[in-house]
């Protein structure tokens, strides 16, 4: 679905100045036909007492980025939506630095799932498939937030075993 006439990345970015998005500190970033993407900062003040990123930050992230991109491509006569449905499962949790939502990943669950109930994949191997996908992509971003802490020029303790076995 094409971008709405007229709605341009300021008009989008000024939106929730006053609201929600902008206590929270929602930055939008990009915006593009079936593409948005966002970030926040992590500041104390969004962590839970035990220290660590409240859940209803990622939430408000992820439910306004959405919300963001489904403004930007309501059809035409459309006036507005709301959110009937918010599910999240967390895997991780953060203390600091910024995180970065990109909605079209969030979409990824659900276009599989969509996938295989259209060629007929029974229930249980869609939530195999899905899971799957979940766990590779949570490995492959705390490999790359690993790789980070240890420097660029460090080896991957992966890569170091698997050059270990050859």
């Amino acid at each position: 679905m094409p971008l709405r006439p007229g709605l341009t990345l300021d008009f989008m970015k000024g939106r929730g100045r006053d609201r929600l998005p902008g206590l929270f500190g929602f930055r939008l970033m990009a915006m593009e036909e079936g593409l948005l993407v966002a970030e926040i900062d992590i500041r104390p003040e969004l962590l839970a007492p035990n220290g660590f990123l409240h859940a209803a930050t990622v939430i408000a992230l992820a439910d306004t980025a959405c919300g963001y991109g489904c403004i930007a491509h309501l059809p035409e006569g459309a006036e507005n939506f709301t959110t009937v449905e918010l599910k999240c499962n967390f895997l991780g949790t953060a203390r600091e630095g910024t995180i970065f939502g990109t909605v079209v990943g969030l979409f990824i669950p659900a276009v599989l799932q969509a996938g295989f109930v259209i060629i007929g994949v029974q229930p249980f191997w869609q939530g195999v498939a899905v899971g799957s996908v979940l766990v590779a992509a949570v490995y492959v971003d705390q490999s790359r937030r690993a790789a980070a802490l240890r420097g660029a020029n460090s080896p991957s303790p992966l890569r170091a075993l698997l050059r270990r076995n050859k």
